[in-house]
């Protein structure tokens, strides 16, 4: 694929970065436009997107060091390799959502309705970025047959191997994610109870990851009991079963603002 966009000069616009930037961007506005019922100005969104970086990278760089914690033990300096890449959704999702509840509190702002709009904002960071997977070869499937898989022949894809078909784990996941910010989209004035979209979309991914991560085929991401289990799907276990217990314990009971 293209992990390289284009150049401009001696400039290099790395595709992952790019997808990255624009779902930034889309979530910014979108958070911009449904925020103003609480007087949120443009300044107060760009705080809380700058917490919010700080906190999915944090937490995206920890859980990915503790895929395989020897190796950065043994040599701390690996830790400093690549600092734009090699990340783990879960972990930037277990960090990020005690950094906004914090930041809501702050603010003095409903903290479910608020994450009913950062649900929707995080679908496009999270589903452009797996756009950026696709054409960086990150997160790619194991090898397949070859009306099923795509090919990454760049001297710089992530994709290992390459040159083989492999499972286009990455647009599944892409078509999941930005599926779902179209239904919490569309579901924004209709929804029964605060917190509902959010957990919707914690709800409807982790049984999604949970399935696509039989199709990966970078093992370095790390097994649990034998390989049965890879970590990411015992953390989408634990938040589908969490997400299910809060989504029906809200729509009997409800919190009034």
């Amino acid at each position: 694929m293209y992990p390289e966009l284009f150049r401009i000069g001696s400039f290099t616009v790395q595709s992952y970065g790019f997808m990255i930037l624009t779902g930034v961007l889309l979530a910014w506005w979108y958070m911009y436009k449904h925020t103003r019922v609480y007087k949120l100005g443009s300044e107060d969104i760009s705080e809380f997107f700058l917490y919010g970086f700080i906190a999915v990278f944090v937490g995206g760089k920890i859980f990915f060091y503790l895929e395989d914690p020897m190796r950065y033990f043994q040599d701390p300096a690996r830790m400093l390799e690549s600092p734009g890449s090699g990340f783990v959704f879960y972990g930037s999702f277990l960090v990020a959502v005690p950094v906004f509840i914090w930041w809501f509190r702050k603010r003095k702002l409903p903290v479910l309705a608020m994450f009913d709009i950062v649900g929707a904002g995080g679908t496009l960071v999270h589903g452009f970025g797996k756009i950026g997977c696709l054409l960086a070869g990150c997160c790619h499937g194991k090898v397949c047959d070859p009306k099923w898989g795509i090919v990454y022949n760049h001297p710089k894809t992530h994709a290992d191997p390459a040159g083989v078909p492999l499972y286009p784990t990455q647009l599944l996941d892409a078509a999941l994610i930005l599926g779902l910010f179209l239904v919490i989209a569309w579901l924004h004035k209709r929804k029964r109870f605060d917190g509902q979209l959010f957990l919707l979309y914690a709800i409807v991914y982790a049984i999604g990851r949970f399935f696509t991560e039989f199709l990966r085929g970078d093992e370095e991401r790390g097994f649990l009991f034998g390989g049965m289990l890879s970590y990411s799907q015992l953390i989408a276990l634990v938040v589908l079963g969490v997400g299910l217990f809060f989504y029906f314990r809200l729509r009997r009971n409800p919190i009034v603002r």
